[in-house]
């Protein structure tokens, strides 16, 4: 007899939560495949970042589309020239990409590091600080501008 495991608070059923993972994981492969195909700089369909468009000021996300649109054609110098943090984040969609799959597929994921409360502040934190010294209009931080 197989144990039927829900979530107390919600009351989720198993089945609910594979499929729940399955359509996060395709939400995640058809948006990579999206900002694959597309050349972010040259489709409209991709909005520009409201921080910057607004204020000329480069967010610590500023950079991350054009950076993946590079890494997965396989410019990883470019990639990391639009957004320092561009290999980052592709580990972490990554990793989340994979964790998702597997819960479709077996009914658990990998452990989720990236949601560690740790993690997520110091990452927070260090985004902080990028967001800040890429707006420094002084070399050699004018590097990190987008």
């Amino acid at each position: 007899m197989t144990e039927q495991t829900t979530i107390p608070a919600l009351n989720i059923s198993p089945t609910a939560t594979r499929l729940s993972a399955a359509a996060g994981a395709g939400l995640i492969a058809a948006g990579s495949a999206f900002v694959a195909y597309f050349e972010p700089t040259k489709v409209t369909m991709m909005p520009a970042c409201p921080l910057f468009s607004l204020t000329g000021l480069a967010c610590p996300g500023c950079g991350l589309t054009r950076g993946f649109h590079s890494l997965f054609h396989g410019d990883i110098i470019s990639a990391i020239d639009f957004n320092l943090f561009t290999p980052a984040w592709a580990v972490i969609f990554a990793w989340v990409f994979v964790s998702l799959v597997l819960h479709a597929v077996r009914g658990r994921g990998l452990v989720m590091w990236p949601t560690n409360p740790r993690f997520m502040y110091g990452f927070m934190a260090v985004l902080v600080v990028f967001g800040i010294l890429r707006n420094i209009p002084a070399w050699p931080l004018t590097i990190l501008f987008p």
